[in-house]
């Protein structure tokens, strides 16, 4: 695949990881089964672009699509964190409500989600390395580091700073 295909494919799972995560804050009143049906072509988008960037032989992929389910699922839990903690931050900005007290919940919370994520690669590098060799794992952090900076860049460019 050559290279300005990745960074265009690269560039639009970005947004559209970035859209999925902020739509729950922005469109409450888009119906449920919309945003089941984005969701689904994100984790699709992103699997594909995943598959064209590892270079996986067929028994590394048979050993290493079930893992990275896994993975997804475990992160999507991260993800959901996120959101509800933008939600909440939207609410508070919104209303201009936002406290000393609700600001130290957020912190905190965000502290958390962002553990979270790091203790989540702790727990899959060991998984993936028992399905992987140790540079297509790199690839693969790589990859999906990419992809989540992204999408928090776009994320960061969207969320007014605390008043």
């Amino acid at each position: 695949m050559p290279a300005r295909i990745k960074a265009t494919l690269f560039f639009t799972l970005a947004a559209m990881i970035t859209f999925c995560w902020i739509s729950p804050v922005l469109s409450q009143d888009k119906p449920a089964d919309n945003m089941q049906i984005m969701k689904e072509k994100l984790k699709a988008d992103k699997k594909l672009f995943v598959a064209a960037n590892m270079e996986l032989t067929e028994s590394e992929a048979k050993a290493f699509w079930p893992v990275y389910e896994d993975y997804q699922k475990d992160l999507a839990v991260v993800n959901q964190r996120t959101i509800k903690l933008l939600d909440s931050y939207a609410d508070d900005y919104l209303a201009n409500t936002l406290t000393d007290e609700k600001a130290k919940v957020l912190v905190d919370e965000l502290v958390a989600v962002e553990k979270a994520e790091c203790d989540l690669l702790v727990n899959y590098v060991p998984k993936l390395g028992k399905v992987l060799p140790p540079k297509k794992v790199a690839r693969f952090l790589q990859i999906e580091h990419k992809i989540r900076a992204a999408a928090k860049y776009e994320l960061a460019g969207k969320v007014p700073l605390v008043p």
